[in-house]
Parts: structure tokens; sequence; C-alpha cells
């Protein structure tokens, strides 16, 4: 795929998968692990995490059990998603050299194993959270994996370059669920960790598609490089790091995170455009690919971080606050 030309052909036929036979009539003889990689580990691993600082950094007091059924539930949910994702997107995921090897196009899964282990975990995880914590949060849980799968995987990324930055709400969700699991309602500073998220998800997953553009061109997914070329998407990448940047410090501006988070939003965040003005600044060369490479890995540590410091930060709080 050119990088003009064939994003006028995006159309309706990519809105449906592909009629590639990735599926066998036979049961297949997956093991627990090819199961577990439907469920997209380290993806779930972040949602976990970003969940949990919800919870954790919410008013009130949740029941340590109630708390890790709730956080067991987002997760599971999360996986729910990536199984769907993974049955949806079979098809590319076969084109693709970093997603050939996923349980489905490799055989090990069938389709219809999938779709059926999804729909399953997504609508047990929906119910068990609302039993255990309340319908709030079993609601966003609900709206996050439709979402997820309906609105990015079957419609934005088969259809827009913007897939990333619209269906990047589904990711930025899991801290607001952790807050109205804990609450029974949805804040302002929970809105705030949800917008850190949201606007991170972008400059993330650009940094990888510059890596990984020929990849998305042969499968037909109109990715920001693919249809704009490699200078709009560092342009974009820039864009988005000056609007996360500041958007990190405001927890600690808000008063709901302390001064270690402030002192590491800003000197992280610091990093974070001074990497994006390397990107900006490099070529279509091995050397821009190693740029975008190292903004993609630094990237995953920042966002934890922030969260880790959130956590870490209120926990020993709490503990200051019994001592006194």
């Amino acid at each position: 795929m050119s990088l003009l030309s064939q994003s006028a052909h995006l159309g309706a036929e990519l809105t449906q998968p592909a009629p590639v036979q990735l599926s066998r009539a036979e049961p297949s003889l997956a093991g627990v692990e090819d199961y577990l990689a439907l469920l997209k580990p380290r993806v779930m691993s972040l949602v976990i995490f970003t969940a949990l600082a919800g919870m954790v950094v919410a008013p009130g007091h949740l029941h340590p059990v109630l708390g890790f059924a709730s956080l067991l539930c987002i997760a599971i949910g999360a996986g729910a998603s990536g199984a769907l994702n993974m049955w949806y997107d079979a098809d590319i995921d076969a084109i693709m050299t970093r997603t050939r090897t996923r349980p489905i196009p490799a055989g090990r899964v069938t389709r219809s194993e999938a779709f059926s282990f999804g729909i399953t975990l997504s609508v047990g995880s929906v119910l068990l959270l609302g039993l255990v914590a309340n319908w709030l949060a079993a609601g966003l849980l609900a709206f996050t994996i439709f979402f997820y799968v309906v609105v990015y995987s079957m419609w934005l990324k088969r259809s827009t370059p913007q897939n990333i930055v619209i269906g990047g709400a589904a990711g930025a969700f899991p801290p607001m669920i952790g807050w109205a699991a804990a609450t029974g309602t949805v804040s302002l500073e929970s809105i705030v960790l949800f917008l850190i998220i949201f606007f991170w998800t972008p400059p993330h997953f650009w940094a990888l598609a510059l890596i990984k553009s020929e990849d998305y061109a042969r499968a037909g997914i109109p990715m920001l490089p693919v249809v704009s070329g490699r200078a709009e998407t560092r342009k974009q990448i820039m864009i988005y790091s000056l609007l996360l940047a500041p958007l990190g410090v405001v927890p600690w501006l808000m008063g709901f995170a302390g001064l270690t988070y402030g002192i590491s939003a800003i000197v992280g965040g610091a990093i974070f455009l001074a990497l994006a003005v390397q990107v900006a600044r490099s070529g279509d060369d091995a050397a821009g690919d190693r740029t975008a490479k190292f903004l993609f890995g630094y990237s995953i540590f920042y966002l934890f971080a922030l969260f880790a410091v959130l956590l870490i930060e209120n926990r020993v709080q709490v503990l200051l606050g019994y001592i006194a």
C-alpha cells in the first residue's frame, strides 16, 4: 500500500475481516499458554496497574477482598477485549510480522473458540464487577469492552488514521473504572487520570508505527505514517507530547498527588519532550527508527513511573496517617 493512493480504498472492504481461512472444523489443541496469550497479558498488566492506582487514590475505603475482586474483574474484562480483538483481527494478524505468531493465525486456536472465550469473559467480568463493587463501574467496564472491540477494532482501526487517537480512549478508562469501583462515582480527578493515558497513547503507538509502517501498509491498516507520511507522524508525536507533559503534572497541581509525584512528572515529562524533539528531527533511516524505538520504550516506562509514584506516595501518606 502506498502512502496516499491506497488510503482512498480503505473504506468498506477494510471494515470487514478479509476471508482468510484461519479456523478449523475440529476443536483446537491449544494449551493454557495460548489462551493466556489471547488475553494480551502485557496490555493487561498496564490496565491492572492504572486501575489499581485509580482505586487506591480514590477517597474512602474499599474492603481489600472487594478491591481485589474488582481489580480481577477489570483485568478479565481487559483480557476479554484482547481476545475479541484477536478474533476480529485474525486476518491482518496473519499478515503482519509482529502478530503472525499469535494463537489464531498460528493455527493453535480457532476463531470461534477465541470469540466464545472473549464473550464469556466479557459477560462474566461485567456481571461480577456489578455484584462485588457497583453497577457504575460495571457499566464503564462494559462500555470499555464495547469501545475497544466495536468502535476501535471493527470500525476505526481499518477506516481512519485517527484510529489510535479516538480508540485510545479504551485504554484510558481503567483508572476511572477503578475509581468508580471504590467510590461509586466519576470525579474530576479520575477524568484527569483518564486524560493522561488518552494523550499518552498517540505518541506511544505512533512511535511504534514509525518502525512498523511497512507492516501496517502490507496489512492495509491506515496508520498515520502509512496515510500521511512519516514526517507528519513525527510532527503529531511532537504535538501530543507537548500536551501530555504538562497534563502529567495536573494531579499534583490539583492536590491529589504530592510533591514527589510533581517532581517525577516534571522530570519525566521533560525527558519525554526531549525524546519527541529527537524523533521530530530524525530522518527516515535506521538512526531515525532507533530514536522512535527508544521513545516507544521510554513512553511505557513514563506511564508506569507516573502511576507507580502516585500509588507509593498515597500508601506512604496513609501509613504516616496511621502512625500519627
